[in-house]
């Protein structure tokens, strides 16, 4: 799945890894492939629509679930964004059918009624290892609603926009190195920070990476940023 541009984050992950001297493969998964949990530090699950949602659930729970549970439970980092985010619970509630999901965490996602919830926004984080609380800002752009289980955690509080339900004022999960989240635009361009974080926490790292001369992507961030009026 991929919308809004949505693996320009996997180009900025393989450009950031070069610059640094990292290896970086992409192994592309489409339906009825298999998976090795062994072999991957990273996993990326795109946005999609509804439609693409439909093709692509089934195959995750069937053919790639057990893979993920388990390169999850070794330690690999995953990333889902929008479709992909809400295919990580039990599963998205449409009108006519409820589409399945991995169940990699506790949340339900429900298309509502009501208008979608649509535009810029930005969340305050705290994550392992990095100082202090932190901003990712991007654009949100979806119809359904979801819900955090009660033993789950939001990846961030909403600053602005809407969030993961319009209402609640947290957006997106984490539960360990999983992270689920509606932000699109590319997220990763416009939050280099988090991306680096990622990366690090892919590999295992104990120290940061190395930096990088960041002045266009700071820049990126700041009108994010601003697009969303957080200063």
């Amino acid at each position: 799945m991929n919308i809004y541009a949505d693996r320009g984050n996997l180009l900025l992950l393989e450009r950031r890894c070069a610059w640094r001297g990292i290896g970086f493969e992409v192994t592309a998964a489409g339906l009825g492939d298999a998976i090795d949990p062994a072999v991957h530090d990273l996993f990326y699950l795109g946005g999609g629509q509804d439609r693409d949602q439909v093709l692509c659930a089934q195959d995750l729970v069937d053919v790639k679930r057990e893979a993920l549970e388990a390169a999850v439970e070794r330690g690999a980092a995953l990333l889902a964004v929008c479709g992909g985010y809400q295919l990580l619970g039990h599963s998205y509630e449409l009108e006519d059918r409820s589409i399945p999901g991995v169940g990699l965490v506790d949340v339900e996602t429900v298309r509502a009624e009501g208008p979608r919830l649509i535009g810029n926004i930005a969340i305050e984080v705290e994550l392992p290892g990095i100082e202090g609380p932190r901003v990712l800002a991007g654009f949100e752009n979806h119809g359904g609603r979801t819900s955090l289980g009660p033993g789950e955690r939001p990846l961030g509080r909403v600053l602005r926009g809407h969030g993961n339900d319009g209402h609640s004022g947290f957006e997106g999960v984490r539960r360990g190195n999983v992270i689920g989240t509606y932000m699109h635009g590319p997220l990763l361009p416009k939050n280099t920070w988090f991306a680096d974080w990622l990366v690090q926490t892919a590999l295992g790292l104990d120290e940061p990476l190395a930096p990088l001369d960041d002045e266009l992507e700071d820049a990126a961030h700041a009108s994010a940023r601003r697009a969303a009026g957080v200063p």
